[in-house]
């Protein structure tokens, strides 16, 4: 089933994903292989329908028809099947809230994100890159994805708490959103409650791990109620709880929910990030030459880049930005239509499920030539403004768009900057597999190798 529609400028492509089987539909070839099965939708039309279990859903697969999706977050709303499940986890933060409680909890969260707040966190992100590379030794097998993971959320911590999460909290925090972020996908692609109340071991770990996470973010809420405040995001948070310009602030049940969905956002996404980074540079040996060359100039033996040297990072940038397009953490996400609209032409009804995936974005040969290909200097200022409007959505678009998106690219380009300044880290095995896609996509388990640099 399928047809074609004609706008001012378009002709868009309508049709209907084969395969659908009775019952389950769709959703195992999702949860089996997404990256194949997504990367299949475009034969099928610009928007592709699509079956999962018994609800019906439509994939946007035309950058032109995401980027118009998300420049109208009052028709395409949060919500679907990621954000019903995340919600469960977050509460009603600034990822999940919907479109009406948006404008208001942004305001109130924004002075934590301006740009002479994200520059004085450069400091902490150098100083805890640093303390990683001094715990590396020449010759140690490493499992790059944990060592990431610990470094963002330290990184993390640090911001939201200042020093309150100490080694042994910081641990739990790093397990237990291990934990939730792997159960989070099979509860994303099968829609069905029932299978997930079975006491089995996996949901026994999925739950407690949601236990151990929400009871942490409130022990340390408690704590800075008794105790001294902090120019941290906790610290912004419960400002904005005190307000005393008649405007309306946080509840306490928010600044519960904005503290885990940071956590789940900020370490997480930058870790999954920072290990495909390494993972894509020990295959492609003349961008990590560049890297290095470019570290070696510009930090000229100092520990970590301070701000002035962040500005001076322009490849380190780009192998982050090339790293997002061809492994954004951030893979597939979903809107629901708040009202029937047309949409490509079709008849979309309210509450409509539509999906669109960076990832299949990014690997589009139309908007980057070579997709599978990790070319950093695309990325090039010179080269950057011929990508097709909507074709690059790391951080999503509109006013939805990631308020941690400047401080995401500084800290991963501060830690990228600071480890390949000191190790070169070299792959276990000359296979490296496929990153494995979860609520997030990247290397789960990435074992390589640390070589100690000499400068070039």
């Amino acid at each position: 089933m399928g047809g074609t529609v004609t706008e001012p400028g378009r002709i868009w492509t309508v049709g209907t994903a084969p395969g659908i089987l009775p019952f389950v539909s769709h959703a195992i070839a999702l949860f089996r292989r997404p990256l194949d099965f997504l990367n299949s939708l475009p034969a099928h039309g610009d928007l592709v329908e699509i079956r999962l279990g018994p609800m019906r859903a439509w994939v946007a697969c035309d950058p032109q028809l995401v980027h118009q999706m998300l420049m109208d977050p009052h028709t395409f709303d949060k919500g679907g099947p990621l954000y019903d499940r995340l919600g469960a986890l977050m509460g009603d933060g600034l990822v999940t809230c919907r479109q009406s409680a948006h404008r208001r909890q942004r305001t109130l969260l924004q002075p934590g994100f301006r740009p002479a707040r994200v520059a004085a966190y450069t400091e902490l992100m150098g100083e805890e890159a640093d303390a990683l590379c001094r715990e590396w030794r020449p010759g140690e097998r490493v499992d790059v994805t944990a060592a990431m993971m610990g470094l963002t959320t330290r990184v993390t911590s640090r911001v939201l708490f200042s020093d309150s999460l100490d080694a042994e909290r910081a641990a739990a925090v790093r397990k237990s959103l291990a934990t939730v972020v792997r159960g989070l996908f099979v509860r994303t692609v099968v829609p069905m409650d029932a299978p997930f109340r079975v006491p089995t071991p996996a949901n026994r770990r999925y739950r407690d791990a949601l236990v151990r996470l929400h009871s942490l973010v409130d022990s340390l809420i408690a704590e800075r109620r008794q105790g001294t405040p902090r120019n941290d995001l906790l610290g912004t948070l419960l400002e904005a709880e005190r307000r005393g310009d008649g405007a309306e602030g946080l509840t306490e049940q928010e600044i519960h929910d904005q503290l885990i969905t940071l956590l789940l956002t900020g370490v997480e996404t930058t870790a999954m990030c920072l290990a495909s980074a390494f993972r894509l540079l020990a295959v492609n040996p003349e961008a990590e030459r560049s890297l290095h060359r470019e570290v070696d100039t510009v930090l000229d033996g100092q520990r970590a880049p301070g701000p002035e040297e962040l500005a001076r990072l322009v490849h380190a940038r780009c192998v982050v930005t090339e790293t997002l397009r061809v492994h954004p953490p951030g893979w597939l996400f979903t809107r629901v239509t708040t009202e029937e609209t047309q949409f490509a032409g079709r008849r979309l009804p309210r509450g409509a499920t539509v999906l669109y995936s960076p990832y299949l974005l990014h690997h589009d040969p139309a908007s980057f030539p070579e997709p599978e290909a990790f070319l950093p200097e695309r990325w090039f200022p010179e080269r950057a403004t011929s990508v097709p409007k909507g074709a690059m959505l790391p951080f999503s678009a509109g006013n939805r768009k990631c308020i941690g998106d400047t401080f995401a690219m500084a800290e991963a380009t501060v830690a990228l900057a600071t480890i390949a300044g000191r190790w070169r880290l070299r792959p276990v095995s000359r296979h490296i597999g496929p990153p494995r896609p979860a609520v997030t996509l990247g290397p789960r388990s990435l074992e390589m190798i640390c070589e100690p640099r000499q400068r070039t």
